[in-house]
């Protein structure tokens, strides 16, 4: 989900850049930074962003300027007496100088810059066309993180592939569980009961352990997730959410084959399928 995109325009003595960046995210956030004066142009940015976007931290900002000499200035009188009333006390106690004439001028907001606010069709006009930018802006990330997205498709599919191997794997290994429990029950009874652990017992408690540590549910889930996670890495559209969903139920089907597993070469490739789904995961949150 990281990507960026610029755009530039210009209109009468106005001109501005607009820069959208992303980074991975589980939901939407648009952050907006723009010029004083144009605070209509955060509701461009945040609609455009939730039209083209379902996940991701977006960052959206547009630096304007007007040309020097085009328009003019004006002093804030509000402004300007509220600093002196503020540093009055100080200056009557001797604690400061009378400001300056030159240092009053240079405080924030004692002089501002005479804009398009002052003409509300010039302003519609100029609000527009920036909000242009920023479509474009935006329209120039969605490519970058569509390319990003065709990039991991690749990768996406190979992990996926992987995990289908992995569960072959461990359903060929679970196979002899059944075997496994009964030799490691009769030994075990044997040592404590000794000619008292008939056949018949070995034989019905081996089964009640083996039902207890069957796995193949869930190697039928996974090879369940392996399909879906095929279907929605070929579908159009937003799928990351459901990737989300889908890497937690792998991860859950994962812990619980380990957890049953009898013998060291199936524990083995559950902590493969385990490694292999948390490289999916970190994967997935670069998909929108």
């Amino acid at each position: 989900m990281t990507g960026f995109g610029r755009a530039e325009g210009a209109l009468g003595a106005w001109s501005w850049a607009v820069e959208a960046r992303s980074v991975n995210g589980r939901n939407l956030e648009v952050r907006f930074r723009g010029p004083p004066g144009f605070e209509g142009l955060e509701r461009a940015a945040r609609e455009g962003a939730q039209s083209r976007f379902q996940r991701g931290q977006l960052t959206v900002g547009v630096q304007a300027r007007r040309a020097e000499g085009a328009g003019a200035v004006r002093l804030n009188l509000e402004q300007l007496e509220r600093y002196l009333a503020a540093g009055e006390p100080y200056v009557a106690a001797g604690r400061a100088t009378a400001p300056s004439l030159d240092g009053l001028l240079a405080l924030r907001g004692v002089i501002e810059a005479a804009d398009a606010v002052d003409d509300p069709d010039a302003q519609a006009q100029l609000e527009a066309a920036m909000a242009a930018s920023i479509a474009a802006a935006l329209d120039g990330l969605a490519q970058a993180r569509a390319g990003e997205g065709k990039a991991l498709d690749g990768v996406l599919g190979g992990l996926v592939g992987q995990i289908g191997e992995l569960t072959a794997k461990a359903s060929a290994l679970a196979e002899g569980q059944p075997v496994i429990f009964k030799a490691r029950f009769e030994k075990r009874l044997t040592e404590l009961a000794g000619e008292a652990a008939t056949a018949e017992r070995i034989l019905q408690e081996a089964a009640a352990m083996a039902v207890k540590a069957d796995v193949q549910e869930e190697l039928d889930r996974l090879r369940g997730h392996v399909g879906a996670a095929r279907e929605l890495l070929a579908a159009d559209g937003a799928v990351g959410r459901r990737l989300d969903f889908l890497t937690q139920e792998f991860m859950r089907e994962a812990n619980t084959l380990c957890s049953k597993s009898a013998s060291g070469a199936l524990t083995a490739v559950g902590l493969d399928l385990k490694a292999t789904i948390e490289q999916f995961r970190e994967q997935v949150q670069n998909v929108e």
